[in-house]
């Protein structure tokens, strides 16, 4: 019987040099001495498909000899990153030409700039983008999460991945350990829906039946702004994991509070997977009420249940006569918002937005000790001029 592939997510760091909005992991780094080792990532088990992130995976020097070893267990893996290290970014994918790279970009000039706060970070993602499709890398992409100050830019960013060939990935606004807020919402669901039903019409009229489902998913971001269950079962803790810096092995990164199934830098996989506390936490995913809706759990849950997307897919690309296959009132819930049969306020209990929520920042004792001291931000930013006058100096 062949061996089982998972779906894994390495968070090889907490360091991060962008200052998003919707996110505050860059106010709780963790300490570059406990980060996730080599001699734990040849723990890791075999995978189908492997996304390295952070923070930002490319604040690691050592990130090469990371992706070496992943590549012996992983038939595919992706680099989530912000793009701003570009030297970095495609020396390794020099050595890579597999390598899939995904830069995060959250609108178009002035709107990223704004919600990512790092200077002049548009350019510097644009720019480490075009020199990899210059260098014709065949697996290149934007990522971009959606919310109130950006929507108006998703149609306009996804034409400008198209023009060049690239992937476009989308996510909507979430709340958890991992982004170390609970306070993400978005207001205007109306205006915001109206952008993803543009976009999912635009990726239904194209030639490409990837395209096609990727309009399932972002399909499937209309109802979960709206706060609806899942349109497809969660199987995180299953068939897919994620790891921290720590060692730590969780089910996902959307959980308020981190949630562990064992620690790999203590055990053996087939220790930690098949353990007591792993099957604890497989309880509490069989239960969770948060729906999201991230690509690290559907993607793996469209593949499983096809014949959901499938059939969703052949329903809208028979409508041959229009160029409007799709729109968002096929959803029982923008109807009743629109029809007054359900409010505002009604749908924003429905998020996980939590005004009072204390966070919780998965961060360990050690590396919690070093914010006593400095920000965050100071720490990383003195972390990467560090490194760079090191490499300077060589």
């Amino acid at each position: 019987m062949a061996e089982k592939k998972l779906n894994g997510t390495v968070i090889v760091t907490y360091r991060c040099n962008a200052r998003c909005t919707m996110c505050n992991r860059y106010k709780a780094p963790s300490k570059p001495e406990e980060e996730i080792s080599l001699e734990t990532i040849k723990k890791l088990p075999k995978m189908y498909f492997t996304n390295i992130t952070g923070g930002e995976p490319f604040i690691r020097e050592d990130l090469a000899d990371i992706v070496r070893e992943l590549y012996k267990k992983s038939d595919r893996i992706v680099i989530s990153t912000n793009g701003f290290f570009t030297d970095r970014i495609i020396k390794l994918c020099e050595e890579f030409p597999n390598l899939g790279i995904r830069i995060s970009i959250e609108g178009l000039e002035k709107t990223n700039n704004e919600i990512r706060g790092l200077k002049d970070g548009f350019n510097k993602g644009y720019s480490t983008l075009k020199k990899l499709v210059e260098m014709k890398h065949p697996d290149v992409g934007f990522g971009m999460t959606v919310q109130d100050r950006n929507a108006k830019d998703l149609v306009p960013l996804y034409d400008m991945s198209d023009e060049l060939g690239m992937e476009f990935a989308t996510a909507s606004l979430h709340n958890s350990f991992y982004f170390v807020e609970a306070k993400n919402i978005i207001h205007d669901r109306q205006m915001v829906a109206e952008n993803f039903e543009e976009l999912v019409n635009k990726l239904l009229n194209s030639k490409s039946p990837k395209k096609w489902f990727r309009a399932y998913f972002n399909h499937g971001l209309i109802n979960y702004i709206y706060g609806q269950p899942r349109l497809l079962p969660c199987d995180m803790a299953f068939d897919t994991f994620f790891i921290d810096p720590y060692g730590d092995v969780m089910p996902c990164n959307g959980t308020k509070c981190k949630q562990v199934m064992g620690n790999l830098n203590e055990q053996t996989w087939d220790e930690l997977w098949n353990s007591e506390q792993a099957e604890k936490v497989r309880n509490i995913v069989r239960h969770c009420d948060r729906n999201c809706w991230m690509i690290g759990s559907v993607s793996p849950a469209m593949h499983k249940y096809i014949w959901v997307p499938a059939w969703w897919v052949i329903r809208h690309k028979l409508k041959f006569w229009t160029k409007k296959k799709y729109s968002m009132y096929e959803n029982k819930i923008v109807r009743e918002l629109r029809d007054g049969k359900v409010s505002k306020e009604d749908l924003d209990k429905l998020s996980t937005c939590d005004m009072n929520a204390t966070i919780e920042n998965g961060l360990s004792d050690e590396s919690k000790e070093q914010l006593k001291h400095k920000s965050g931000e100071e720490i990383v930013d003195e972390d990467i001029e560090k490194q760079y006058n090191c490499n300077e100096s060589k």
